[in-house]
């Protein structure tokens, strides 16, 4: 596992991202709403899991809801809308930016150290050329250590809600152990060990803190990520698909975040999104292992087989 910046890299300091003092009681980012409410029932204590048994197909589920996620923090925003690497771009090439986001998540989660190593030093190429011009409305660098962590925390959410919704709630020491494997997606690229929290509550504790200030998108950031809620980015689909995916992604984001991108959620919103994922659930524990984690590992293939080749990774 990789725990530090890539050696001899120029890399931007973390801003305002260092973790606060341990938390002194436990936080709620629930009721705060930075994170969604998942009401399903707390599963038996003798089932433990990984952070690996969450690299399942269905946790792609909240792909959109978490790329939103990451861009409502302003820098992230601007430094993905305005950025010169066409080839990374979402709206532009979504098929490629997908399976490159993916590659990503299975090398963090699935991945050795080998592989670590040689995708960070491939996004690495590609960040170096995302920072700020004197005409952008903030600052922004891509290998700047605040940012990542930002980026990878809400990666973190997403396998949490996730795998939650599929497999039922975590007590305390289930969730300690499920965390205990999280911080690879963050070190895989620029985040050091020492500034990835420790433990479930003070990464809890600096969500909390962190929210607070970088849940900020403005009028073009907003109308960018529209895009990813109202799917228009992809051509003309039929509305059904349309709605559903809004639906999807509206159900994903905590209520804060709702709020920053002015997008309505009821209460029978979420019991119809909280009777979907019951089904769902239902419906996984009849599909293979190896079948929902079937993607997860075909893209670590291609990404062996696209470096053994001498290939671009990303």
């Amino acid at each position: 596992m990789t725990t530090s910046a890539e050696p001899n890299a120029t890399t931007a300091p973390a801003t305002g991202a260092a973790p606060s003092a341990p938390p002194t009681r436990a936080v709620d980012p629930v009721s705060e709403g930075y994170r969604i409410a998942v009401s399903t029932p707390v599963r038996p204590a003798h089932v433990l899991t990984t952070l690996s048994d969450a690299a399942d197909v269905t946790s792609l589920g909240a792909g959109a809801a978490n790329v939103i996620m990451q861009l409502v923090n302003k820098p992230v925003g601007y430094g993905v809308m305005e950025s010169k690497v066409d080839s990374g771009s979402l709206y532009k090439h979504p098929v490629k930016r997908t399976r490159t986001t993916i590659t990503y998540l299975a090398v963090a989660v699935l991945g050795t150290a080998t592989d670590k190593l040689r995708y960070r030093e491939a996004v690495n190429t590609s960040h170096r050329q995302v920072r700020s011009t004197a005409s952008s409305p903030v600052k922004y660098n891509a290998m700047d250590r605040g940012l990542q962590l930002w980026v990878a925390m809400c990666l973190y959410i997403g396998f949490e809600d996730t795998h939650q919704l599929l497999r039922g709630r975590m007590n305390r020491e289930q969730r300690a152990l499920f965390y205990r494997d999280a911080a690879p997606l963050g070190t895989t690229l620029q985040v050091p060990a020492d500034l990835w929290p420790a433990t479930p509550d003070e990464f809890d504790a600096l969500w909390i803190e962190l929210c607070a200030t970088k849940i900020n998108p403005d009028g073009p950031a907003r109308e960018y990520l529209r895009q990813l809620v109202d799917f228009t980015f992809v051509g003309d689909l039929p509305q059904p698909v349309k709605s559903f995916n809004r639906f999807l992604t509206a159900g994903f984001l905590a209520p804060k975040f709702r709020e920053a991108m002015e997008v309505e959620w009821t209460d029978r919103d979420q019991r119809r999104f909280d009777a979907l994922w019951r089904l769902v659930a239902f419906s996984n524990r009849f599909t293979p292992l190896a079948l929902r984690r079937l993607p997860y590992h075909l893209l670590l293939v291609d990404m062996r087989l696209r470096a053994k080749f001498g290939r671009r990774l990303v």
